[in-house]
C-alpha cells in the first residue's frame, strides 16, 4: 500500500517542477510577499520549496510539501512559521480570505500597518462593491432619469473591467499573438464565468437599450463576491457580526438560488430582445449575439445546470400549446433546436 502512495506523489512533484511560474501572474505576487531572510532568497532549493507550497496552494492541493528544515539558517523561526502551514505564506496580505488578521503584527512586528496591500480579492471587492451601489442605484425608481440611467451603464461597465481583471488574474495572457496561442488561449477561458459576465455586461454597456431588468444577474453576482470577501476577512469586526452577519450568511447559504434567479433573468431578457425587433429601438446584431451567448450558457458547465433545468420548464409550458395550436412552427422549432444542440 505504502507503494502505491508513493507513484501519485512523485508524479505530483514532477507536474509542479514542470510548471511555468514565470508566466502565472500569481507567483510573481506570491513570492514577493515570503518574507525568508535575503541570504536564504538565494537558494536554489528554498526557492523550489515555495514553489512546491505555490503548486499546493493554487494548482494541486492534494500534492504533499514536507517542511523544510533550515540547518544552516541562523533564524529559524521566521523561515519555519511561513513554510508550516498554507495560512501563513503570505503574512504582508491582511485581507487575505484564509488569513488570520491577527497574525499580521506578530509575523512582521516592524512593517508599516498603513501598507495594507491590495491583493486580487482586496481589489475584486471593491469593484463589485462599487458595482452594487450603482446597480442599486439605477434600479431605485425614485433616482432621477439621467442619474439612473448613467447608474445603469457604470455598472455594466464596472462587470467587465471586474471580469476582466479576474481573467487575467487566473489565466494570465496569451503566450503570443498569433492565431493558434490566442485560439488556445480562448478555448482555456471561454467556459468560465468570467468569460460569460464579460461578454454578457459588453453587450448591455454598448447598447441604447437600457433594460433595467439586466441588473439582476449583475447585482446576484456582485452579492456573492462581497458576501464572501467580508465573511472570510471581517468575520471578527463587531460591526460585521452586529449589521453584516446574517445577511452575508444567507447569500452564501442561497448561492443556487441566486443562480436561478439569474439564469431565469438571462433567458428572459433574450426574449425581450425579441420583441425589441418590432420596435424602433431594435437592435439585429445585439439580439443575434446575446442568443449566442445564452447558447453558450446552456453548455458551459458552470452555468448548463440552471439554464437547462429553465429551457426544460419552457418546454414543459410552451410545447402542448404548439402542438395543438400551432403545429406549422414544427418544422422551424426544429431547425432552431439543431443549431442549438451543435
Amino acid at each position: 500500500m505504502g507503494g502505491e502512495k508513493e507513484d501519485p506523489q512523485k508524479l505530483k512533484r514532477i507536474a509542479a517542477a514542470a510548471y511555468d511560474y514565470e508566466n502565472d501572474p500569481r507567483w510573481a505576487d506570491y513570492w514577493s510577499n515570503i518574507l525568508i531572510p535575503p541570504h536564504m532568497a538565494s537558494r536554489a532549493d528554498v526557492i523550489d520549496h515555495f514553489k512546491r507550497k505555490f503548486y499546493q496552494r493554487y494548482i494541486d492541493p492534494d500534492i504533499v510539501v514536507e517542511p523544510m528544515s533550515f540547518s544552516s539558517s541562523s533564524q529559524p523561526a521566521r523561515p519555519s512559521a511561513t513554510s508550516s502551514s498554507p495560512s501563513n505564506e503570505q503574512p504582508r496580505q491582511q485581507s487575505s480570505g484564509s488569513t488570520n488578521r491577527t497574525s499580521g503584527p506578530s509575523s512582521t512586528p516592524g512593517s508599516n500597518p498603513t501598507s495594507l496591500r491590495w491583493d486580487r480579492k482586496t481589489i475584486q471587492f471593491s469593484v463589485n462593491a462599487w458595482v452594487f451601489v450603482v446597480a442599486v442605484l439605477a434600479v431605485i425608481p425614485l433616482v432621477p432619469m439621467n442619474l439612473s440611467h448613467r447608474a445603469y451603464r457604470l455598472s455594466f461597465m464596472g462587470t467587465v473591467c471586474s471580469s476582466l481583471y479576474s481573467l487575467y488574474s487566473l489565466y494570465g495572457k496569451p503566450r503570443a499573438w498569433n492565431l493558434q496561442a490566442l485560439q488556445v488561449y480562448f478555448q482555456s477561458i471561454i467556459g468560465t464565468k468570467d468569460f460569460i459576465y464579460f461578454i454578457y455586461s459588453l453587450t448591455f454597456v454598448t447598447s441604447h437599450l437600457c433594460l433595467k431588468f439586466a441588473l439582476i444577474p449583475v447585482l446576484c453576482r456582485a452579492l456573492e463576491h462581497i458576501a464572501k470577501f467580508l465573511r472570510h476577512n471581517f468575520s471578527r469586526s463587531s460591526l460585521y457580526r452586529k449589521y453584516l452577519e446574517e445577511p452575508c450568511v444567507w447569500v452564501e447559504s442561497n448561492t443556487t438560488t441566486l443562480s436561478i434567479l439569474s439564469s431565469h433573468a438571462e433567458i428572459g431578457l433574450g426574449f425581450l430582445l425579441i420583441i425589441s425587433l418590432f420596435s424602433w429601438q431594435r437592435n439585429i446584431i445585439q439580439t443575434f449575439m446575446y442568443w449566442q451567448l445564452l447558447k453558450l450558457m446552456y453548455h458551459a458547465p458552470v452555468t448548463a445546470g440552471y439554464h437547462q433545468s429553465v429551457w426544460a420548464k419552457i418546454g414543459r409550458t410552451v410545447n402542448p400549446f404548439i402542438q395543438r395550436y400551432a403545429s406549422f412552427l414544427n418544422t422551424p422549432m426544429s431547425a432552431v433546436q439543431r443549431w442549438w444542440f451543435r
